[in-house]
């Protein structure tokens, strides 16, 4: 205990010479290190390799008697707040005297939960994506947690994936500024010695949204130059953004396992981006480099890892059993383990743990209002308005009587989404009760199916029969939770079970048919679309997608939410992508198509480009999209020169219109293409956009401030250049370009 007390008297003293919180002043880079150096040089070999140790929640006996031998560095899914300050008393107390890292996966929330990260992408709102970073990390500190595993900003193009879900969709900007809003919010702005401040982790480092097949846990095969400027781009800006934690991913991309990798660990994460936190394993993947075929046994997995740059192993044991033994057969030097133990002592003294261990946020900040009013606005924005024929949406006055049906209309469960530990669907708003509660529609509820994969057909005529007596039809299907997320890849992405056709009976019942569809993916829902006079869709909304979606039917909020991936026509499109490379044949789109073909046809008589003859040209709908109940109208587009070099800024002006009649929000999306390149550049880049409100008949200025060196691209010398030569430029809806407003300039 006297040793404990004279670590947290130097980490006062530190902080006093400091004149701050740790790790977030310059001038406090050196006291921070002699810090770091005082606690880690005086431990043994054994303390030191238990730092880099993470352990899942067991017997609390057990867990207390490895906290107080110094062998758990963090521990995960123990989030009990007697046992989380029972772990720290035993950890101070210990030789070591270093705090536990309590961890866990709060994704989209801990117990408020918001919209999956793909439905916050959807917002295009990068304060709204902090905020819900910024309450979850609150609610979390409640139960001693001071690390989340989160946020995935792998980048996905393949709706197959179910982990596409915990993401930030297909674009490598889109998701580099959200990850960083999100970093910003769990980590109090950069004030991680706050109580109410968690540690971010970036995952998975890398290229795990590109497996094969979208089947998880596959292998990958990405290309250098792909690495750096789509997969790895995310990561980078999440390294600026000071996030404290990588997780090495489970794949390997060319035959080496990311956990194993040296260049993308060391070279790149420490060498190129000079990151000084720490690194984690994804669970057991340093076990599973032997079943990977990459190394013999357990001893091999941890030289592997420790020599590529891994610094913590989560849950393998390979770290605890082997490294002492490596170190003293002279194939790793004891200064490689004090070099990793250094990188996780240095995160729990940002996080101030050294001066507080223990629990300080109170119990009641869960579910409170302001947080519910956060989620809520949220999920209101993350909604996308898919299809709105002859403005059934909203509800018009004369809509009183409603059916209301399908699996996901009252599944307060599934409608939290993916990786929900903690949330209880006891606090879940479901549109049905929503409805039912607000008052002023007589609503009929028909379940129709059970659950979204139910093929049973008896409920579909009881639906077709309640609808003869109402006003308008209320379709709510999807997915259920459990079909999306780690591990829970599909290859059939058509709404499941019978619900195309529940909503094809319904539609011939000549009423008029709101679909919603709440999912954790892309669907293939072509004729989906069809059987409906208005669609939305939200990826699982969270705790308050009942009240979020009423709003927009009643037409109190309207939609604002815009696609952040591709919808393919049907699977055989996948990957589908906006921002793909030009072929030497691209397709007119005049091509002749698979029903058009004559018997009997030249080989020949097609069109020799590229395109599929049964899918077509384009994908279902364009990243980017979504609809409003009023339009929108960018013109005057002007842009600040002709000829730019590196250093400038171009400035992109224009004026965006509300040309209908109520107030709503458009993103202003800017694209580029590079037209000429030493390797082929995509045909089109989202580079920034803005999300703005504007009053219904009013005009705004809309500016961008584009850095030249956001042209930059890893080119064909492997390393990172801004490239002379023209560009073309768009202001645009969405990525079809559409009505979009064009320019040029060039790069001297």
């Amino acid at each position: 205990m006297k040793l404990t007390v004279k670590i947290l008297s130097s980490a006062l003293l530190l902080l006093s010479a400091c004149g701050g919180n740790p790790g977030t002043s310059t001038t406090g880079q050196n006291s921070e290190e002699r810090f770091v150096d005082s606690v880690v040089n005086r431990l043994s070999l054994r303390e030191k390799i238990g730092q880099l140790n993470q352990v899942t929640a067991g017997s609390l006996e057990d867990m207390e008697k490895l906290a107080g031998e110094g062998l758990m560095g963090s521990i995960l899914n123990d989030v009990e707040p007697e046992h989380v300050n029972r772990f720290q008393k035993a950890a101070i107390e210990s030789h070591s005297g270093i705090p536990v890292l309590i961890s866990r996966d709060v994704i989209h929330g801990y117990k408020t939960i918001f919209p999956i990260p793909l439905g916050q992408a959807a917002t295009f709102d990068t304060a709204i994506v902090r905020k819900g970073s910024e309450i979850s990390a609150i609610e979390a500190t409640a139960d001693g947690i001071r690390w989340t595993f989160s946020p995935m900003i792998d980048i996905a193009r393949d709706p197959r994936w179910g982990r596409i879900a915990e993401g930030y969709g297909e674009d490598p900007y889109l998701t580099s500024v959200m990850g960083a809003a999100a970093i910003r919010g769990y980590q109090g702005d950069g004030n991680l010695a706050k109580p109410t401040a968690i540690a971010a982790c970036a995952k998975h480092f890398v290229g795990y949204g590109a497996a094969t097949a979208g089947k998880d846990y596959n292998s990958t095969y990405i290309p250098l130059h792909q690495l750096h400027n789509v997969y790895l781009a995310p990561f980078e800006a999440a390294a600026k953004e000071g996030v404290q934690t990588y997780m090495s991913s489970f794949n390997d991309n060319d035959g080496v396992p990311s956990t194993g990798n040296k260049y993308i660990l060391n070279d790149v994460l420490r060498g190129m981006w000079k990151f000084d936190g720490f690194v984690v394993s994804d669970w057991n993947s340093i076990g599973e480099m032997i079943t990977h075929g990459f190394c013999a046994d357990t001893k091999d997995a941890a030289l592997k890892a420790i020599t590529a740059g891994l610094d913590m192993d989560m849950v393998s044991n390979c770290y605890l059993d082997k490294l002492e033994e490596l170190v003293k057969e002279g194939k790793i030097s004891e200064s490689l383990i004090t070099e990793r133990c250094k990188n996780v002592v240095r995160v729990k003294y940002r996080l101030g743990l050294f001066d507080n261990p223990y629990i300080v946020t109170k119990q009641d900040v869960k579910y409170a209002p302001e947080h519910l009013a956060a989620a809520q606005k949220t999920a209101e924005e993350s909604a996308i308005l898919i299809k709105n024929a002859n403005n059934t949406l909203p509800f018009a006055a004369n809509i009183k009587r409603i059916l209301v049906t399908g699996p996901m209309a009252d599944a307060p469960h599934d409608q939290l989404g993916t990786w929900v530990f903690d949330g209880e669907k006891s606090h879940t708003i479901t549109p049905l009760k929503a409805l039912q509660d607000d008052g002023n529609y007589q609503i009929t509820y028909i379940p129709g199916l059970a659950y979204s994969r139910d093929n049973k057909t008896d409920g579909i005529a009881k639906a077709v029969a309640a609808a003869k007596n109402v006003d308008m039809i209320l379709f709510i299907g999807g997915e259920e939770s459990i079909l999306s997320g780690e591990a829970h890849s599909l290859a059939n992405i058509n709404l499941q079970g019978a619900q195309s056709q529940l909503l094809e009976s319904l539609k011939k019942t000549g009423k008029p048919v709101v679909s919603v569809i709440m999912a954790g993916r892309p669907l293939t829902i072509r004729r989906d679309i069809d059987n409906c006079d208005a669609m939305i869709y939200m990826f699982h909304p969270g705790t308050m997608g009942g009240p979020a979606l009423v709003n927009i039917l009643s037409g109190k909020v309207n939609p604002s939410g815009k696609l952040p991936v591709t919808f393919p026509v049907s699977v055989g499109q996948v990957p589908v992508y906006y921002g793909k490379n030009m072929t030497g044949r691209p397709a007119s789109g005049s091509e002749t198509l698979l029903n058009d073909i004559p018997a009997e046809a030249g080989q020949t008589s097609l069109g020799c480009t590229s395109f599929h003859l049964d899918d077509g040209f384009y994908p279902l709908l364009p990243f980017g999209y979504g609809l409003s109940y009023t339009t929108f109208e960018y013109k005057d587009l002007k842009i600040s020169g002709t000829t730019f070099s590196q250093g400038d800024v171009i400035h992109v002006t224009c004026k965006a219109s509300n040309t209908g009649k109520v107030d709503g929000a458009t993103v202003v999306q800017l694209y580029i293409r590079d037209m000429v390149g030493s390797i082929v550049r995509p045909v089109l880049e989202l580079k920034d956009f803005r999300r703005v409100e504007i009053p219904a008949g009013q005009t705004i200025d809309v500016t961008f401030d584009l850095p030249v060196s956001r042209l930059e691209f890893f080119g064909a010398d492997n390393k990172f250049v801004l490239e002379p030569g023209k560009f073309s430029l768009w202001i645009a809806q969405d990525s079809n370009l559409k009505g979009a407003l064009e320019g040029e300039f060039e790069i001297k």
